[in-house]
């Protein structure tokens, strides 16, 4: 076996630790940008009903991420039990949010399902559609609020009104051919770099829109919430909508500086004021990104220290079933 190789197994060692010193090192950057000092004060002086809200908010929201992953087990056809894929899940989202597609999305990724007896092929194909799945509900909301013209830009802003009506109308086109083609291409799978793609059914297609749909609006709602109210809530949507797409072009963990420039600018001509709105934002950074990462770390070392176990139990199900 190639394994036992002991070249491999310096080298699996060697990528190991990289992988360990890496995610430290985004920790460490990423809680040097944070002014924690600002998190405390909001903390501490914030609207208890709104916090408690949101927080409940969160967790649907982390459990409706959990559903991606859900909906790859049933597309690929692994047999891990539902807890760990949600577990895993939950942990590489939670990295994913704050440090980076690569490291949460990928890496981490790579990283627990391959512990717990997944093969690569099968882990490429959940990553995949657990991406295609979310970006499938924020096609479908951005095209509905953008078609209609539910985000007041601002004069002189990079895009006018009514070219982000074009684009929202160009996505809803999107949606339609993608549904099309789920439901009566008589092709149905490709082969990209020896991965295989496959076009879900009709109803796994629907399915993923709802579940994703779903947590776009849940995350629209927690800002809602935490800016009191003060703002349309179409309007909220439409603005992290927004603001989640630039985040991604800039590609800065967590969206640091954009979110908040993003929503300063587009909400300028609304009732709350700057400092209700970086309140806002900066309780959303604390229950949204920060306590969830705080307790992925705590969980993935958990993971980490029974990963061998569980693949062993995993395997055992396995040959039972065979």
């Amino acid at each position: 076996m190639a394994e036992k190789h002991p070249k491999w197994k310096l080298a699996k060692k060697v990528l190991t630790w990289l992988f360990f010193i890496a995610v430290i090192v985004l920790l460490v950057v990423y809680a040097r940008k944070v002014n924690w000092e600002d998190v405390y004060n909001v903390i501490v002086n914030y609207n208890r009903l709104a916090v408690l809200s949101a927080v409940a908010l969160v967790i649907v929201s982390y459990l409706t991420y959990g559903c991606y992953d859900l909906i790859g087990r049933a597309y690929c056809g692994h047999k891990l039990a539902k807890r760990q894929v949600m577990l895993v899940s939950f942990i590489c989202y939670a990295f994913n949010l704050t440090l980076s597609t690569w490291v949460g999305g990928v890496a981490m990724r790579y990283r627990l399902y391959s512990r717990l007896g997944l093969d690569s092929a099968t882990i490429t194909r959940i990553f995949s559609l657990s991406i295609a799945t979310n970006w499938l509900g924020y096609i479908l909301l951005a095209g509905v609020v953008f078609s209609a013209g539910m985000v007041p830009i601002p004069g002189g802003w990079f895009i006018g009104e009514t070219t982000l009506r074009i684009i929202g109308v160009v996505l809803l086109a999107v949606v339609a051919v993608f549904l099309w083609a789920c439901a009566f291409s008589k092709r149905r799978k490709w082969t990209i770099r020896r991965q295989t793609l496959q076009l879900p059914s009709l109803r796994m297609a629907l399915f993923q829109f709802a579940v994703s749909s779903a947590n776009w609006l849940v995350m629209g709602a927690i800002i809602w919430l935490l800016l009191a109210r003060q703002v349309d809530y179409p309007i909220v949507l439409g603005v992290l909508l927004i603001s989640s797409i630039a985040g991604v072009i800039i590609h800065i963990p967590a969206g640091i500086g954009v979110l908040e420039a993003v929503f300063l600018a587009l909400l300028s001509g609304q009732h709350a004021s700057h400092g209700t709105i970086i309140a806002a934002l900066l309780a959303y950074r604390v229950l949204y990104f920060i306590l969830p990462l705080l307790l992925a770390l705590v969980l993935y070392l958990m993971l980490e220290s029974r990963a061998k176990h569980l693949r062993a139990k995993n395997e055992q199900k396995l040959q039972k079933s065979a």
